[in-house]
């Protein structure tokens, strides 16, 4: 058993894809075209970094609903966690790219962690040793 994928709601497909592609440094595994469940066109997409299992379905948001969750998925906390190996080299990397990040970098009892934004303003920790 395994958590195969997490939504993660944005307003538009191909920037979500360039910030976790380009930026982030994910693979892009999926785009292709779907439906909605009434018919309407959409797009499945998902992204997930080197090696891993889980990725991230990039959902647009449908209706105003989910307009409102952009940014705001896990309520202004950090709800998302990426482990790097080189903690220094991807911070300054992601610095450089235009990342926004709202802490900077810190040590805890587990590790170096620095909170950054993702495209849609969702909070998320890079974490490393």
């Amino acid at each position: 058993m395994r958590i195969d994928l997490v939504a993660l709601i944005v307003d538009e497909y191909d920037p979500a894809v360039a910030f976790f592609v380009d930026v982030l440094g994910f693979d892009l595994v999926e785009d292709h075209p779907s439906t909605t469940n009434d018919g309407r066109p959409k797009r499945w997409v998902v992204v997930r970094p080197p090696g891993a299992q889980t990725g991230i379905l990039l959902a647009r948001a449908d209706g105003e609903h989910q307009r409102a969750a952009v940014g705001n998925q896990v309520a202004g906390r950090v709800g998302f966690f990426l482990r790097v190996d080189d903690f220094d080299g991807a911070y300054h990397r992601m610095v450089q790219a235009g990342v926004t990040f709202v802490r900077g970098p810190r040590t805890e009892p587990y590790g170096r962690v620095a909170v950054f934004l993702d495209i849609a303003g969702n909070r998320w920790d890079l974490l490393g040793t």
